[in-house]
């Protein structure tokens, strides 16, 4: 049996609201779910001497860890004096009293570089424009050499010498691109750690009365979230009530409006039906006298004596030209039309949606009705307790260190100015290694594609059709190259000695020193550092206590209550009472109630319509009736096909009756098309509407009555569910509120007696200091001007044997045993005999 589309989907809507247990029951767990009520969520308190752990910064082990070894021994051989103490002790103390001789002293070797460098920049130049003078007179690099027996010799190692300088100094070019990067890449996160570790530095040296006074200032953020959170209490008690009611009202909102649709689907198939009913029977009247009239003509034609052909099966099909089905024997359904007159009086889909909108605003609701006992609970928290406000008053401070932060501090807002502008020269730097490095690249290119072309030339040198144009090329090539290296030469070695002096002096002068520890050694020894540098006054250090010590110290995980000398004077829990806080609050969360009479889930009209439906006795209406007169055809014979075959009889006949046969075939086509399609249509229809009525009509009734009788137990009990939801909501918010408290004694707590009493940040900031100046920065640095220099030295062999070398990759004049001339015949062919190999 089919099932009407359009009645089927509220039906299935409905099937599956009911199916779903509408026996509207609040499940038990829901009493016990706090909702959005759980656990107090984690309070993220500004950090106070937790932020002073510093992470440890690593450089992670790489490939070119071989060449900052490398340089580093480099670097030691260039830089023998040891730690220059009384110099910095002098330039710290009495700037303007450093000797010059003293500093060139200790520079020895700096010096010994800056000479080489010049010499460098000097030569190579005015080497380059002799070289062009004397190329532009046609005197060296390109005169044509006569071939002789060691001349493949020759051209074979200066060949081989061109291509190993060339890879070497391929490679020094590729490191130096790398470091370059390396060197870009550290940059930024070296200078932004510059900030992080004065920041760090500057919490560890805070006094500890102003840590104090900082966690209880830091009482406003449980505060401040519980006030917040009672700002939004009436609105999450009521998104909670919403979200463990709405799967039941939301099943009970959908069983009731598919029931509305079902209802309207229901009314406008028994209107179809009736409607339908009636044109069928006025249709059935209008069509039988047609068909008598035309049937009585066919059988007198068919018995004439003339008639020709298959007359007389003609003759049988027209006695049954008469009505198939008799539509009058259809019920009629007048009495449940008139039961269900003027239904749906409801507009059930604006009925659900203005529920659904009441249901949805439930916490808005709530938050109107608690606004009077959310007022009170304000005013309660909103006291400071007096306890946390002295949580810090009878701790002894210590103005050095308070001096030591503020320095710190100014430190640090003056540092970034440098720091910026350290990015942007960086920058700079950056750009011009690439160029330069490019300016290499280019240098090699041309070396490998001169060997390349010229090697290619020196293999077809045999062919006696061969063309010198590779060769010639590849020497061209060569000279490039060679024009290039003169050029590029000057730039490269300035590059070259200012980051050479740059980073050497910090490798040797402060790295080396501050790996061995000889800088703690001199910030201890007396009289080094000027007054304004004191780090033991400055810091709060006992006067036996060294730098270095107490950096060891504080590695080792050492207290910073002990290496300060700091001791506990107050007891910290008197400090902590929170007691008015939770008393208040129990007893103002009794007072929470919540009102949902104005929740109606389903409206007078609709519950009119639905009664209506009850009544109507749409279930009782025989629709077996109407199949069995659908079932049968309009009428008995196929009028188009029987048309069909009285115009091929008609055919067979004298023109008399052929002409009385066709005018007959031709009405009965026109009877066909005017009075039985509607019908047929209308038959079509009412079956739709007879089957769909007939599969819902018994489970109509039913469903309607059970959602009546479940919605008016919801409406009774909703009540009662919401507001036993809303006592243990309210449990719930108050023993939330009570860990955001608690957090707050715990932190202090923990706070005051483990991390502000611990100085490993400040060896932390120190060890990350040495590793971002040296490691991450001092190494690639001093790496890529060492792969530089590197590609500089071997700049010179390279131009030397690219300017022998494409020499023997021009035309090669051949030397004969004749004295004939024969070579300056133009077409003339010399014996072989003639030829001395």
């Amino acid at each position: 049996m089919t099932r009407a589309p359009g009645l089927a989907a509220p039906l299935l809507g409905l099937g599956l609201g009911l199916g779903l247990g509408l026996g509207l029951g609040l499940p038990p767990a829901a009493a016990a779910d706090c909702g959005s009520f759980g656990r107090a969520e984690h309070l993220a308190f500004a950090p106070v001497a937790r932020s002073r752990w510093l992470t440890p910064r690593v450089r992670a082990p790489g490939p070119l860890d071989p060449l900052y070894g490398t340089v580093r021994r480099f670097l030691s051989v260039v830089q023998l004096n040891p730690f220059p103490s009384e110099l910095v002790k002098t330039l710290l103390n009495e700037p303007s009293s450093v000797k010059m001789d003293e500093v060139v002293r200790y520079e020895a070797g700096y010096v010994v570089c800056a000479v080489i460098a010049g010499l460098y920049l000097l030569a190579v130049p005015i080497t380059g424009l002799c070289f062009c003078c004397c190329r532009r007179r046609r005197r060296c690099g390109g005169r044509v050499k006569t071939e002789h027996k060691a001349l493949a010799c020759e051209r074979g190692t200066l060949m081989a010498f061109l291509l190993l300088t060339t890879l070497v100094l391929l490679v020094g070019m590729v490191c130096a691109f790398v470091t370059n990067q390396r060197t870009h890449e550290h940059t930024g996160p070296s200078v932004e750690a510059v900030p992080e570790t004065l920041l760090s530095l500057r919490g560890l040296v805070s006094d500890v009365p102003k840590e104090l006074q900082a966690m209880a200032e830091q009482f406003s953020l449980p505060q401040e979230r519980v006030l917040e959170e009672l700002d939004g209490v009436g609105e999450s008690i009521g998104n909670t009530i919403h979200s463990q009611l709405k799967s039941t009202v939301y099943q009970a909102l959908a069983s009731v409006h598919s029931l509305g649709q079902a209802l309207q689907v229901s009314v406008d198939h028994l209107r179809v039906l009736n409607a339908t009913s009636v044109e069928l029977r006025d249709g059935q009247q209008r069509l039988e006298p047609a068909l008598r009239v035309h049937r009585e003509r066919l059988l007198t034609l068919l018995r004439e004596n003339w008639c020709s052909g298959n007359c007389k099966g003609t003759l049988r099909r027209a006695s049954a030209l008469e009505l198939g089905a008799d539509f009058s024997q259809i019920p009629s359904v007048e009495n449940v039309l008139h039961q269900l007159k003027g239904v749906p009086e409801a507009n059930f889909s604006s009925m659900i949606q203005e529920d659904n909108s009441t249901f949805n605003s439930l916490p808005f609701l709530v938050t109107m009705q608690t606004a009077s006992v959310v007022r009170d609970l304000k005013k309660a928290v909103s006291e400071q307790p007096e306890g946390v406000n002295m949580l810090a008053r009878e701790f002894p401070g210590s103005e050095a260190a308070s001096r030591w932060s503020q320095a710190l501090e100014h430190l640090e807002e003056r540092s970034r100015p440098y720091l910026r502008d350290v990015q942007q020269y960086e920058t700079y730097r950056w750009i011009v290694g690439c160029v330069l490095c490019s300016m290499v690249l280019l240098v090699v290119v041309c070396n490998l594609l001169g060997l390349s072309l010229g090697i290619w030339g020196l293999s077809d040198r045999e062919d006696p059709s061969h063309s010198e144009t590779k060769g010639e090329a590849g020497a061209r090539f060569l000279m490039v190259g060679v024009a290039f290296s003169f050029l590029f030469a000057a730039p490269l070695i300035l590059l070259v000695f200012a980051t050479f002096l740059v980073g050497g002096n910090v490798q040797t002068l402060v790295c080396r020193s501050w790996e061995s520890g000889e800088l703690y050694e001199f910030a201890d020894t007396p009289g080094n550092l000027p007054p304004s540098m004191n780090l033991s006054h400055l810091l709060g250090l006992r006067k036996n206590i060294s730098v270095l010590l107490a950096y060891q110290q504080c590695k080792e995980g050492a207290a910073l209550w002990n290496v300060l000398q700091l001791n506990d004077s107050y007891d910290l829990e008197k400090h902590l009472d929170i007691s008015q806080y939770t008393h208040k609050l129990q007893q103002e969360l009794q007072n929470f109630k919540v009102d949902m009479r104005d929740l109606d889930l389903l409206s007078p009209a609709a519950h009119r319509d639905l009664q209506a439906l009850q009544r109507s006795g749409l279930e009782s209406i025989p629709y077996h009736d109407f199949l069995v007169q659908i079932q049968k055809p309009v009428v008995k014979t196929n009028m188009e096909q029987f048309a069909q075959e009285l115009e091929e009889l008609a055919q067979a006949q004298d023109s008399s009756l052929r002409q009385q046969l066709q005018e007959e075939a031709r009405g009965l086509r026109s009877l066909y098309q005017e009075n039985v399609i509607p019908q047929q249509s209308f038959v079509a229809k009412l079956n739709l509407s007879v089957r769909a009525l007939e599969s819902s009509a018994p489970d109509l009734q039913m469903e309607t009555s059970d959602i009546l009788n479940n919605v008016t137990y919801l409406k009774e009990m909703l009540p009662a569910w919401a507001n036993r939801v809303m006592r243990n909501t309210s449990e719930c918010f108050l023993t939330r509120e009570m860990g955001y408290f608690s957090q707050y004694v715990s932190w202090v707590r923990e706070e005051v007696t483990q991390h502000i009493a611990t100085c490993q940040p400040l060896s932390g900031a120190l060890d990350n200091s040495r590793v971002v100046l040296c490691d991450m920065m001092a190494d690639p640095w001093n790496a890529f001007w060492f792969c530089l220099g590197w590609c500089a030295f071997f700049l010179t062999p390279s131009i030397i044997f690219a300017v022998k070398t494409s020499k023997y990759f021009r035309p090669i004049r051949k030397r004969l045993s004749s004295t004939s001339s024969e070579e300056t015949q133009l077409f003339h062919i010399p014996r072989v005999t003639s030829l001395k190999l």
